[in-house]
């Protein structure tokens, strides 16, 4: 049986359309087409990945003598997982969506106060029919509406749990070819993240940039609640592009590392990775609780390199302690 004849029968077993496999193989449908009609051959890449898809070796698919099916035959040990293409692609899909879902969930709930900013600066411009008390009211109300629609995209993501359990909660490896497809999907994304990044990035550095000019120029509080809203605004941004392009990222590289995540890295890295998580929102926290009590913007601002220079230390004071602890 030739090549040809092995992809069609192999597709057909699993139900699919050439359509169907064409996106899997991230090729055109006219490619199948012409693999299955001999007018074409596949490179040995494309090769590797159809039989990473198909759970067969790849002398099954380039040996014309051989006739029956041959799974990938490699050692595994017991109680581990064997994770084909379309699982792995699978994982994948379905961290960005848990990633998509959380990034909007923490949107709701970093803009949840700024309908009540926003009323704050209509009210203190005289632009609003009703008083100020009022204005707060209606101001706290919104925030508990954004922060249950924040919540309900947290109860959304229980509907993945099955579907990464396997991955996530067990211990797996990769299918035969499925590593090199991956790497190669890693390697083209990596533009795209690093693009991505250093968006995120710059929006964290300049979200307070006109909040800090504007008090320093102007003493005018409406115009300091709108750059307030500007501030929350850029940083939800941020976090929208960040979050979805950091979890497929980091998806890639699980998948690589065949489930050790912290492979490669140092044991700072890991360090600085689980104190930032708990420091930076104290952080934002002690600066927006700050500046809301005094109202000086203007002054404010220092939390921001205070907090920087404090956070480089402090990383190095928890390397040290926990180094001499492995001694």
């Amino acid at each position: 049986m030739i090549l040809a004849d092995k992809i069609i029968k192999l597709r057909k077993q699993l139900g699919w359309s050439q359509e169907e496999l064409a996106e899997k193989m991230s090729v055109s449908r006219q490619s199948v087409s012409k693999w299955e009609s001999t007018n074409s051959i596949p490179d040995l890449n494309k090769i590797i990945v159809l039989a990473g898809i198909f759970g067969v070796s790849t002398d099954y698919l380039l040996k014309d003598d051989i006739e029956a099916e041959e799974p990938v035959s490699e050692d595994s040990e017991p109680g581990v997982n064997q994770i084909n293409l379309e699982q792995a692609l699978l994982y994948v899909e379905n961290k960005v969506k848990v990633s998509d879902l959380i990034a909007k969930g923490v949107m709701f709930c970093v803009c949840s106060v700024i309908p009540l900013f926003f009323l704050m600066m209509l009210n203190t411009a005289n632009k609003l029919p009703i008083s100020n008390h009022a204005a707060i009211a209606i101001g706290i109300v919104s925030i508990m509406v954004m922060i249950v629609f924040g919540i309900s995209y947290f109860i959304k993501i229980n509907q993945y749990d099955n579907e990464l359990a396997p991955i996530d909660n067990q211990r797996f490896e990769l299918a035969y070819g499925v590593h090199g497809v991956f790497t190669e999907k890693l390697q083209k994304f990596m533009s795209t993240y690093n693009q991505r990044l250093m968006i995120s990035i710059s929006l964290f550095i300049f979200c307070s940039v006109p909040l800090i000019v504007t008090s320093i120029l102007t003493r005018s509080s409406e115009l300091t609640l709108l750059m307030l809203i500007v501030l929350l605004f850029m940083i939800a941004i941020g976090i929208y592009i960040l979050m979805p392009a950091s979890t497929k990222h980091d998806a890639y590289h699980f998948l690589l590392k065949e489930g050790d995540l912290n492979a490669g890295k140092t044991r700072t890295t890991i360090l600085a990775e689980k104190l930032a998580a708990v420091y930076w929102p104290l952080i934002i926290a002690i600066y927006l609780g700050w500046s809301l009590w005094t109202m000086q913007w203007g002054v404010t601002w220092i939390v921001w390199p205070v907090g920087a220079i404090s956070f480089v230390a402090l990383v190095g004071i928890v390397s040290f302690f926990d180094k001499e602890n492995e001694r």
